[in-house]
């Protein structure tokens, strides 16, 4: 299928459930991630043994303990609500046609996964991998020129939003904050594949890392955001949302269904619900944000090198709820110029490698082959 997409995230070849009602009851596991900071290998494992039992069912998991502090969450959260209820006029200074690598402001309706589904009800604001500002970097000017290709970060973007008290500093505080998780996340990943712990650390150096933004009004809200000034859209019907799309036309969404495109995500999420998560057996669950938890999703170029053994989650958002939504989504992946092919411990006799080695990079670019962007509201 061919739709508009973002930098780290992709319709796919898969069969939607056509206004599907989301199960109710299904349990989505939530993991205590604290053994990441230790040193206690048997913890680590055990943890290990969990994340792989829940990224071969669903690909979707909670983790608690993350070491993420709430004063990072907020002081972003509070920087991107500043964002988005600026006039469009101020958001377009910092839009995405200025960038050469999908970072900035994307409008409302600018991006569209499925013919089954309605264009996104959303707005975002994406940075991504600047090796200046990761944590783990000592001196960015001795990066390998191969490395330092497929580096997208940008300057142009925290200027046009300097107005913002904070802004950079809010936002790259959490950005760091998910790149720290990421890392020891991948650390547990491949115990969980029966590989050293480390197995992944060169492939994450200079990893493609990325926060996007996410605002969302309610589905049959006017697709403005109220400014600072403004009054706050009244609460919409919950039951009115499908209603906005003719009778048997496309579903309306605020997020169509898709899968991310590298190794995995971590998500924060207000507590307004709407995610929904695709399970094998094509019942769409609705992934409820649990209190001081955040979500993680296995993404495509994981599965892929996991043989299908993990599976990459297809999701979406349907915000029904009362008022405005906010995420905040951090994507993780593999160097841009790694390659990498199926992993050892996931082929043997009865499971030969599906897969030929791909660099990240070439996948990602094959995956936006097949897809265009639009301009949006």
């Amino acid at each position: 299928m061919k739709g508009f997409s973002s930098p780290h995230t992709s319709s796919s070849s898969f069969d939607l459930p056509y206004f599907i009602v989301a199960n109710p009851a299904w349990e989505i596991p939530v993991i205590d991630v604290s053994a990441l900071f230790g040193d206690d290998l048997d913890a680590k494992k055990k943890l290990a043994g969990e994340i792989s039992s829940a990224a071969e069912d669903t690909g979707f998991f909670y983790i608690r303990n993350h070491g993420i502090p709430d004063s990072v969450i907020d002081a972003a959260l509070s920087s991107s609500k500043a964002f988005f209820q600026q006039p469009k006029e101020l958001k377009e200074r910092a839009h995405v046609s200025n960038s050469n690598f999908f970072n900035g402001w994307q409008r409302y309706k600018s991006t569209h996964y499925n013919d089954e589904e309605s264009p996104d009800h959303r707005e975002y604001f994406a940075i991504r991998y600047d090796p200046r500002y990761d944590p783990a970097v000592t001196d960015p000017s001795v990066i390998p020129a191969d490395f330092r290709r497929c580096c997208k970060g940008e300057e142009w973007y925290w200027e046009q939003t300097s107005r913002i008290p904070g802004f950079k500093d809010n936002i790259l505080r959490y950005w760091q904050s998910g790149l720290t998780l990421a890392r020891r996340m991948t650390g547990a990943f491949a115990l969980a594949l029966d590989l050293p712990e480390d197995y992944f650390a060169e492939k994450t150096s200079y990893p493609d890392a990325a926060v996007t933004l996410n605002h969302y009004l309610a589905l049959d809200s006017p697709d403005k955001t109220p400014t600072q000034d403004e009054p706050r859209p009244e609460p919409p019907e919950p039951s009115s949302a499908a209603e906005t799309l003719p009778k048997g036309g496309p579903e309306a969404v605020s997020i169509g269904s898709h899968t991310d495109l590298q190794l995995f995500t971590i998500l924060w999420q207000d507590n307004q619900g709407g995610l929904q998560v695709l399970t094998r057996q094509g019942e769409w669950i609705n992934a409820k944000p649990v209190e001081g938890a955040l979500g993680v999703n296995i993404a495509d170029y994981l599965m892929r090198i996991t043989n299908d053994r993990w599976m990459s989650t297809v999701h979406r958002v349907k915000h029904e709820g009362a008022g405005e939504r906010y995420s905040m989504p951090f994507f993780f992946g593999f160097n841009l110029n790694e390659t990498c092919g199926v992993l050892p411990s996931c082929v043997d006799e009865d499971n030969p490698a599906k897969y030929d080695p791909i660099s990240c990079e070439d996948w990602i670019r094959r995956r936006f082959e097949v897809t265009t962007v639009g301009s949006g509201e």
